[in-house]
């Protein structure tokens, strides 16, 4: 393999959750997926399944990730690699809140349009996730140079993570959909990151080749 040949990063959010939607389940121990959810995650290894030169499958430490990545790896014969980076935003205080609780409160339009300049009562800001995820997937690609990896993690890590490769600053990261059980690919090179799709939920994944 060249040694400036691109290393794909397929950025995977977990499956539906019984919170997905309703809660702002943080880092909490729990949800598991759902039935759907398991059914997504069956239906990823397939999409996931002609892609070539996958090396690993990482996940955050979380059920919900570790679940999704779990028939993923196994389609490769693959174990699934616990990457602590990977995890969701310290939501802190706000943990198992309800989201539609949430939207009334005035941070919320913070969290929105600023969010570079929010912490979490108790927990992390947006900015130091974005460095943590982006601090993670620089060491996967350094540890898989010029093949592919598939990271699963959760909405606003990849989110951040687009658009930092996308140059798009941390303030307008929410204006990118991340769905649950989606793809997000960028190929990672020497003269700088290519988004190759964003929140494909659906179909052959297969022409995701290394660049």
């Amino acid at each position: 393999m060249p040694r400036d040949a691109a290393t794909l990063v397929l950025l995977v959010r977990h499956g539906r959750t019984a919170t997905t939607g309703v809660k702002l389940p943080g880092r909490a121990g729990r949800p598991h997926l759902t039935a759907e959810g398991r059914r997504q995650a069956d239906a990823l290894a397939k999409h996931l399944a002609r892609v070539p030169g996958i090396a690993a499958v990482y996940a955050s430490p979380l059920y919900r990730a570790r679940e999704t990545a779990a028939p993923i790896a196994r389609a490769r014969g693959l174990a699934v690699r616990v990457e602590p980076g990977l995890t969701d935003l310290d939501v802190g205080e706000w943990t198992g809140r309800s989201l539609a609780q949430l939207r009334r409160r005035r941070e919320w339009t913070v969290i929105q349009r600023h969010p570079s300049g929010f912490r979490f009562p108790g927990g992390e800001s947006f900015a130091n996730m974005q460095a943590r995820v982006l601090s993670a997937l620089a060491r996967l690609v350094e540890r898989h140079a010029g093949r592919a990896v598939v990271a699963v993690s959760h909405g606003d890590p990849i989110k951040a993570a687009v658009a930092h490769a996308l140059g798009v600053p941390l303030d307008l990261f929410q204006r990118l959909v991340v769905a649950p059980a989606s793809v997000s690919a960028i190929a990672y090179r020497r003269e700088g990151p290519i988004i190759l799709t964003v929140n494909t939920v659906h179909g052959d994944l297969g022409w995701l080749g290394v660049p």
